[in-house]
């Protein structure tokens, strides 16, 4: 998993309620157990007509905020079914953190599994920042994980809070598996002893 430090880069308004998973990434592309690829499919019922074209209005399709690395969004963000594959497109289409005033439970976790850092701020914060992402490619916004702040285009500073074991993975980019390797040796040291004490196990 990447690191996540300062991140900064164009943030994208999305002025949604109770954004679900399935607005996120529909069922379709949920065949691929990859990680990869889904970029394509964020958002696309919004981004795509029926015909598989643009559509020009949708936020991410303007030209201004097509690699945008930050969405300031609506309360509920990420209810609905607990795919994992929703964060897996975010990261795929380059969004490393998400700014709402509140996160379904799941999705939220699943955010910091897999790097992207999800932010809950108060409303009249975040509305400061969707302010912001309004203005296109000058919408650049700067999140600083260590010292936990934002700083906005003129300057202003907006303070976070982040649960202290979930920022240090970020910053030191561990997933589950990461966090797992951090005890190899340990691991190594028991299945030592297991093999000695009952050597049938390892027989064969």
């Amino acid at each position: 998993m990447d690191k996540f430090t300062k991140l900064e880069g164009v943030a994208a308004p999305l002025p949604i309620v109770n954004v679900d998973t399935d607005m996120i990434i529909p069922k379709q592309y949920l065949k691929t157990i990859k990680r990869t690829g889904l970029g394509k499919g964020l958002f696309d019922e919004m981004r795509y007509d029926a015909d598989g074209n643009e559509n020009p209005d949708f936020v991410l399709n303007k030209p201004a905020y097509r690699n945008a690395q930050i969405l300031v969004a609506g309360e509920n963000f990420g209810c609905g079914s607990s795919r994992e594959h929703a964060p897996w497109a975010l990261l795929d289409f380059g969004i490393r953190c998400v700014i709402a005033p509140s996160f379904a439970d799941i999705f939220f976790n699943n955010c910091f599994k897999n790097g992207i850092l999800p932010i809950v701020l108060p409303q009249e914060e975040v509305d400061k920042l969707m302010d912001d992402a309004q203005r296109g490619a000058n919408a650049v916004l700067t999140v600083d994980l260590e010292n936990q702040v934002i700083n906005g285009p003129d300057g202003g500073e907006i303070a976070f809070e982040v649960d202290p074991f979930r920022k240090r993975c970020l910053l030191e980019g561990l997933d589950d598996i990461g966090l797992t390797m951090e005890k190899a040796s340990s691991i190594d040291a028991y299945e030592t002893r297991a093999r000695a004490a009952q050597p049938w196990l390892a027989a064969g």
